[in-house]
C-alpha cells in the first residue's frame, strides 16, 4: 500500500483535537484496511457459501470479516454484499421493523439500502433514493440482485421528494454526503479534495438535507444520521443542529461497539454520548459516524397533507396520464409462465400493472412527480403475443427452492454464461428455465432441445 500523505491542515486539526490519542490515530491510518460482507438473510440456504464464516463482525447479524470477489456467484446472485465493516453499523442501529415504510436517503451504491430490505423481510417499503444518476444506476443493479420486492429506488433531488412523501416514513437513514475522511485509509484519493473550507461546505449541505428529511418523517420516526469522517462540524455539530432547530431527540442504540461522541464537540448536547465514533485505532473498519433520534415534533415548515395530497390530485387531473390496459389475455400470459415456479409468501399477483409493456408489481402504487428507476418487483415484457421474464425475478425467485432449474456443472460454464454464450443441457425441459450455478440461481435461459439460450442481461454481462 502507498504511503498515505496528510494535509498538514489535517494534521494539525487532529493533533489539537485528540490532544494525547492523536498519535495511536494517525498510526492506524496507516494500517491495511479490513475488508467484510454481509450474508442475503432473504436468499434460500443464504449461509451456504464458499467464503470463511469463522470472523463475524461484532453486533451485526449476517456479516464476517473477509474478502469477496465481484466474479464469484454468490455475488452474481446476490447471496453476499461487499461492505466495509464500520459502514454496516448504520442500517443495524436504525433497528426497522417488517412492515415499516422506511427511507435511504442517500443510498448508492447499496450497501445500507440491502441491509434495510434484510431487516423489513418483505414487508413494508423502502424507498432508496440517489440524486446521482450513474450512482443510481448502481443501487439499481445491488439492489435487485438482492432479491427484494418492496423497494421504489429513485433518482430525486430531496426537496422533491419531500413534496412526495410528507410526514410519511416510520424511519429514515440519511448517510450524509461528507468531506470523506474516514476514507482516506482506504482510498488515498479522498486525501486529493481535504481541505478546512470542504468539511464547511459539507456541513452545510448535510444541514439542507436534513432540513427536507424532517419533512418526510412522521411525528415519533426515527432518523438516523451518519457519515464517514470524523470533523466534528459535520458530525456531533449536526447532531446540535439536529436537537436545537430540527425538533430531534437523541436516543440509543443497538450498537455498542467502537467510541463515544464526545460531549465537548456537540455543545454538550444531552445524549451526544450514545452516538458512536470509528475510529480506525478501534479496529472495527474505516472511519464512521452515527447518531440516532426520535422526532419529538412535526415539521412546522411542511404544507398540512391533506393540502398537500389535494393539490397532487390535481396536478395528475391535469397532466391526464394515460392509464395503460393490462388485458385478461396478457395476465394468463403472465401466470402461465409464474406457474412454473415457486414464489415466495409475499408474492401478490393481483397488484400486478403494466406500463410500456413491463409488467410490475409496484411498491407504490402513485409515482407521479418523480424520477423511478425502479418500482417493486418488475416480472418482466410483454412482447407480440408472449412474455418474456425479467433478471430481478430471477433474482426474486432466488428466495425458495425451485425445480424448474438448469443447474451449470462448473466453473467454464459459469463464465461462459456471464459472457452471454449458450449452454448444452440434458435435462428434458422447455421454454423459460432458472439458471443456477453451485445451487444458486442467477438468472433465466431458455431451453429448446438442448441448448439453453442465454437471458442474462447485456449491461451485466461480464
Amino acid at each position: 500500500m502507498d504511503k498515505l500523505v496528510l494535509p498538514k491542515e489535517f494534521i494539525d486539526k487532529y493533533q489539537k483535537l485528540l490532544a494525547t490519542k492523536a498519535s495511536s490515530f494517525f498510526t492506524a491510518l496507516e494500517a491495511e484496511p479490513k475488508k467484510a460482507f454481509r450474508l442475503n438473510p432473504l436468499k434460500a440456504n443464504y449461509q451456504k457459501v464458499s467464503y470463511d464464516l469463522s470472523e463475524p463482525v461484532n453486533g451485526v447479524e449476517d456479516a464476517y470479516y473477509g474478502e469477496i470477489s465481484g466474479r464469484d456467484i454468490e455475488w452474481v446472485n446476490g447471496y453476499v454484499y461487499s461492505q466495509d465493516p464500520s459502514a454496516m453499523y448504520p442500517a443495524e442501529a436504525l433497528g426497522v421493523k417488517p412492515g415499516q415504510k422506511v427511507l435511504d436517503l442517500c443510498a448508492a451504491p447499496g450497501g445500507k439500502s440491502t441491509a434495510l430490505l434484510s431487516a423489513l423481510k418483505n414487508e413494508g417499503l423502502l424507498v432508496a433514493n440517489e440524486i446521482s444518476a450513474s450512482r443510481a444506476k448502481n443501487l439499481r443493479e445491488n439492489i435487485e440482485r438482492w432479491g427484494a420486492s418492496n423497494c421504489l429506488v429513485t433518482n430525486e433531488d430531496t426537496s422533491q421528494l419531500a413534496k412526495k412523501f410528507p410526514h410519511f416514513f416510520d424511519a429514515i437513514l440519511v448517510d450524509a454526503p461528507c468531506s470523506g475522511e474516514g476514507m482516506f485509509r482506504k482510498n488515498h484519493d479522498a486525501v486529493t479534495y481535504w481541505s478546512q473550507e470542504y468539511v464547511l461546505e459539507c456541513s452545510s449541505r448535510q444541514k439542507e438535507i436534513l432540513n427536507e428529511a424532517v419533512k418526510m418523517l412522521k411525528t415519533g420516526g426515527s432518523l438516523l444520521y451518519s457519515t464517514c469522517t470524523y470533523a466534528p462540524e459535520e458530525d456531533e455539530k449536526i447532531c446540535a443542529y439536529l436537537v436545537n432547530k430540527l425538533g430531534f431527540k437523541l436516543v440509543k442504540t443497538k450498537v455498542n461497539v467502537a467510541s463515544a461522541g464526545v460531549p465537548a464537540w456537540g455543545e454538550n448536547l444531552a445524549g451526544i454520548e450514545y452516538a458512536r465514533r470509528f475510529w480506525p485505532q478501534d479496529e472495527i473498519g474505516e472511519g464512521q459516524f452515527l447518531a440516532k433520534f426520535i422526532l419529538s415534533k412535526a415539521s412546522d415548515t411542511e404544507e398540512n397533507i391533506d393540502d398537500f395530497k389535494q393539490k397532487n390530485k390535481k396536478r395528475r387531473k391535469k397532466a391526464g396520464k394515460k392509464v395503460e390496459i393490462f388485458t385478461k389475455a396478457e395476465k394468463e400470459l403472465v401466470k402461465e409462465l409464474l406457474a412454473s415456479f415457486n414464489l415466495p409468501v409475499s408474492f401478490d399477483f393481483s397488484k400486478a400493472a403494466k406500463s410500456n409493456d413491463h409488467v410490475y408489481i409496484p411498491a407504490v402504487e402513485d409515482t407521479s412527480q418523480i424520477k423511478v428507476l425502479n418500482n417493486g418487483l418488475e416480472l418482466g415484457i410483454l412482447k407480440k403475443g408472449r412474455f418474456q421474464p425479467s433478471q430481478q425475478l430471477a433474482q426474486y425467485l432466488g428466495q425458495m427452492q425451485q425445480e424448474r432449474v438448469v443447474e451449470l456443472q462448473n466453473q467454464a460454464e459459469f463464465e461462459k454464461y456471464l459472457h452471454g454464450e449458450t449452454v448444452k443441457t440434458e435435462k428434458k425441459l422447455k421454454g423459460f428455465v432458472l439458471v443456477s450455478y453451485q445451487g444458486k440461481i442467477f438468472s433465466f435461459g431458455k431451453v429448446a432441445g438442448q441448448v439453453v439460450k442465454n437471458f442474462y442481461p447485456k449491461g451485466l454481462r461480464v
